[in-house]
């Protein structure tokens, strides 16, 4: 039976959770935080690996022994990973690391613009991530655009990626690095173009379905049965600035990064430019979409406009109609004597009869101009 603190099965799960989870982070193991409930005061490390000539070193170890002995191999470094630390843990490890404390405050608090400063020895990197969020219908609560937050602090012999939302994992990377260790020989800037490329292939992702969905709407707007909401169309236009946010601020940074000035390796600036070169077709593609979600906008307005007129010529139209009757009416109904027909055997019916042959009639003339 559920109580406040929720099934036995699931508390006895975070018991077993805790102890496993400080085990496995004490001796730098690979541990999958995500798959248990979250906790208080749970840990940020998800995975310390020391790398040395591209190859993970096996063996238990800590981000502190890690450091020591890659700053004693000029071919090793060391890359940690996080994922939402809290700032008292981060303390710990702007110490180690040598990080000031206004990096360590962007980088407990997310939310900051994709950006790239340098340090003295340390090199600050911030990407924007955004993930499509599939949907069976586009509605005007739907969300469409998830976006998060991914840092990467690069040094000499090290690289510390910190992630925040579920927007971009970067396990994959890892995985995907580890099985390249050519690449992954050139040291910590190797590991900030893995994870900048995966971010901007989220973006062409989503990209490519959210082409779907302004197909769908288009066609929903120009077709006969004009299904298409304009809630609809305002929701996918707030998701649309969302997704710029992520996206058109790391031109900028990119950039930099391939600049003749950056700190980035001859070999290395020609996998960035590749990323770069999809970051511009992204951003080409959302300066496209977004011309045409407002004209779809645009064009459903007007046939809400066209429809609302419509619908008064339409009132306007049976008014007319029903006014008819009302001044026929109006005028037998005012109690004089000397009114034509009003003694007369036939009166009622022929003055119904006019009145029913004149609203045929002004049907008929509303009908041919349109109005009804």
């Amino acid at each position: 039976m559920a109580d406040r603190n929720g099934t036995n099965e699931t508390r006895g799960l975070r018991a077993w959770a805790a102890p496993v989870r400080a085990v496995t982070r004490m001796w730098g193991g690979t541990y999958d935080d995500e798959s248990l409930p979250e906790e208080p005061g749970r840990s940020g490390i998800v995975d310390c690996a020391l790398y040395r000539d591209g190859v993970r070193q096996p063996g238990p170890t800590d981000y502190l022994t890690a450091l020591n002995a890659a700053r004693a191999d000029a071919n090793a470094f060391v890359w940690l990973g996080l994922n939402a630390p809290r700032a008292e843990e981060m303390a710990g490890i702007a110490e180690t690391f040598g990080i000031h404390e206004l990096t360590v405050s962007d980088v407990v608090n997310a939310g900051q613009r994709a950006k790239v400063e340098r340090y003295e020895d340390l090199t600050f990197l911030v990407l924007r991530s955004a993930r499509y969020l599939p949907h069976e219908t586009l509605s005007e609560h739907a969300e469409v655009i998830d976006t998060g937050q991914v840092m990467l602090l690069l040094g000499e012999h090290f690289v510390i990626t910190v992630r925040h939302g579920e927007a971009c994992t970067l396990r994959s990377v890892r995985k995907d690095l580890e099985a390249r260790p050519e690449l992954l020989r050139l040291g910590p800037w190797s590991v900030a173009y893995a994870v900048t490329d995966h971010v901007v292939d989220l973006y062409v992702d989503a990209a490519e379905r959210l082409e779907d969905d302004l197909d769908a709407v288009e066609e929903s707007v120009f077709s006969r049965d004009n299904t298409a909401q304009v809630q609809q169309i305002y929701q996918l236009k707030r998701e649309m600035v969302e997704f710029k946010r992520a996206v058109l601020p790391l031109q900028r940074p990119i950039m930099t990064l391939i600049g003749e000035q950056s700190e980035v390796g001859k070999e290395l600036r020609r996998y960035f430019r590749d990323v770069q070169d999809h970051l511009t077709r992204t951003v080409e593609q959302i300066a496209s979409f977004d011309d045409l979600l407002h004209s779809i906008l645009q064009a459903r307005l007007a046939q809400v406009s066209v429809e609302q007129n419509n619908d008064m010529r339409k009132i306007a139209s049976w008014a007319g109609i029903a006014a008819f009757w009302t001044a026929v009416a109006g005028v037998y109904g005012m109690n004089f004597d000397n009114m034509p027909e009003l003694h007369w055997q036939y009166g009622y019916p022929i003055v119904f009869a006019v009145m029913v042959a004149g609203s045929i009639v002004l049907y008929r003339l509303f009908r041919r101009s349109g109005w009804l």
